[in-house]
């Protein structure tokens, strides 16, 4: 059997406006919508909030390094490492975190009980993680240092900036990870500009292995990171610009062709 025409939604719409009956009781009014009139219609006001002040610097910060050319020196420090690698390597560094403030307290108060009881205590040294710049520079020297990592969002760069080729030159593993608050957070600080793993239990050297490798061919073997120089994207409108103007370019051509 021949199937029934379809009929569009639009017409039955349609249909169904055209049957309703306007009450003449209720006079549709334009609306005003200046100042102390009608409510105004919702749209979009990210435009007009006044954002806080850092807000502002870190978008313009965003904007200028994406506009200007970046020396490969600091635009290597945009190559993080990603959420998988990350998750592994804080996961890693986890079981290496310092002792707090309290921990330390209640350690000391055992150690001098049983001094004054005449008992031996365990003066075993505590492998932990290394924080501070200075520190941390001295480890690497001094090729102590097994394993480095450095925030990317270090503020001023050039507290930094010198410490990968550094790395580099001494052969320890590094890497760039987010974010300095992140790394403060395993060593109980605010922040931390990079920390330093010098050594690492039995238990853990065949992950740590793996990890050093994958680490070595990212970062100490990657050369491509010292040659690629970053920024020089052109913004929305100046792209806009552009394309109108190679079309433009493009009808003249055209125009010459065919006369």
């Amino acid at each position: 059997m021949p199937k029934a025409p379809k009929t569009s939604k639009a017409k039955k719409i349609q249909k169904k406006v055209a049957d309703r009956k306007k009450n003449p009781l209720f006079v549709k009014e334009a609306k005003n919508f200046r100042i102390g009139n009608d409510v105004q219609p919702k749209r979009d006001l990210s435009r007009y909030v006044r954002w806080p002040r850092y807000i502002l610097l870190h978008r313009q910060k965003k904007i200028l390094l994406q506009r200007i050319k970046v020396p490969a020196a600091i635009h290597q420090f945009s190559k993080t490492l990603d959420k998988n690698q990350s998750s592994k390597v804080y996961a890693l560094l986890k079981k290496y975190a310092p002792e707090t403030k309290t921990e330390k307290k209640q350690r000391l108060v055992k150690a001098a009980e049983s001094k004054a009881q005449n008992q031996k205590t365990d003066s075993k040294k505590v492998t932990v993680l290394k924080f501070g710049l200075n520190h941390v520079t001295t480890l690497v020297e001094t090729k102590k240092a097994k394993l480095v990592l450095i925030a990317y969002d270090v503020d001023p760069i050039e507290l930094v900036v010198w410490l990968p080729q550094l790395c580099r030159r001494q052969e320890v593993p590094f890497a760039f990870v987010k974010n300095k608050a992140r790394l403060g957070a395993l060593v109980h600080q605010k922040t931390a500009t990079c920390v330093a793993l010098t050594e690492v239990r039995k238990e853990d050297q065949a992950e740590f292995d793996n990890l050093a490798r994958d680490l070595r061919q990212h970062y100490n073997e990657n050369h491509e990171l010292l040659r690629t120089i970053g920024g020089g994207q052109v913004g929305i409108k100046s792209r806009h610009q552009q394309e109108a103007l190679k079309k433009a370019l493009e009808l003249e051509e055209l125009k010459k062709t065919s006369q």
